[in-house]
């Protein structure tokens, strides 16, 4: 898997829908102002910060707002409750995750991107598997679901005659072995080696799948 280098909470920002600008007699309604799309990305962007820092279990409302120098009100005001704003946070890492499968940028950036995203926020993305490995449907974990499958569906992958790739199948062990491996490689396999080698190394043996499996261009 892979994308262009982007630190979460520091560099990637977070994308925010327009308001509907047309009230229901059919005229144009007032925009919403720009600082509360600005307020909105940076409670998030906070958030994730702290998560970071400290670990999900000690976010809360109180602990965002003092981090911003605002009241409480003004986040409850964004987010209805700590759920709601944690549920942020888990679409932004969504987003986060997605950029290796939507952008064109080479394949080596693309793989480094996500290996790197993946070791510098490993409180995030405990967050986010234990997200995805929950009941649920996976649209509402990776948002990308049906595209990245749809792409595998339009590979011929087939090795053989009668034979057929099972796209939601390979498209787990994709995603899983690209979010997941990082983490246990580092943390179980070898704990003393830095970001960059850890990168470097899986970059080496992603990009031999991928050629192995005729999707290095995909």
């Amino acid at each position: 898997m892979s994308a262009p280098a982007g630190k979460p909470g520091r560099t990637a920002a977070v994308v925010m829908k327009s308001p509907d600008t047309t009230s229901r007699a059919g005229t144009p309604a007032r925009r919403r102002h720009k600082c509360f799309d600005d307020t909105h990305r940076e409670i998030i962007e906070t958030t994730v910060r702290l998560i970071s820092e400290k670990g999900a279990d000690a976010v809360s409302i109180a602990a965002v707002a003092r981090a911003m120098g605002i009241n409480r009100a003004t986040v409850y005001y964004h987010f209805e409750s700590l759920g709601a704003l944690i549920d942020a946070v888990k679409a932004w890492s969504s987003e986060q995750l997605a950029k290796p499968f939507t952008n064109a940028a080479p394949q080596q950036e693309r793989v480094d991107y996500i290996t790197r995203f993946v070791l510098e926020n490993p409180q995030l993305i405990k967050l986010w598997i234990e997200d995805l490995i929950s009941v649920g449907d996976i649209r509402t974990r990776y948002a990308h679901w049906d595209a990245l499958v749809e792409g595998i569906r339009g590979h011929d992958l087939t090795s053989g005659p009668g034979e057929a790739v099972d796209a939601e199948v390979f498209c787990v062990i994709l995603l899983t072995s690209s979010i997941i491996g990082p983490r246990v490689f580092r943390n179980s396999v070898c704990p003393d080696a830095d970001t960059e080698t850890v990168v470097k190394r899986f970059r080496s043996e992603q990009l031999r799948m991928l050629r192995h499996a005729a999707l290095l261009k995909l």
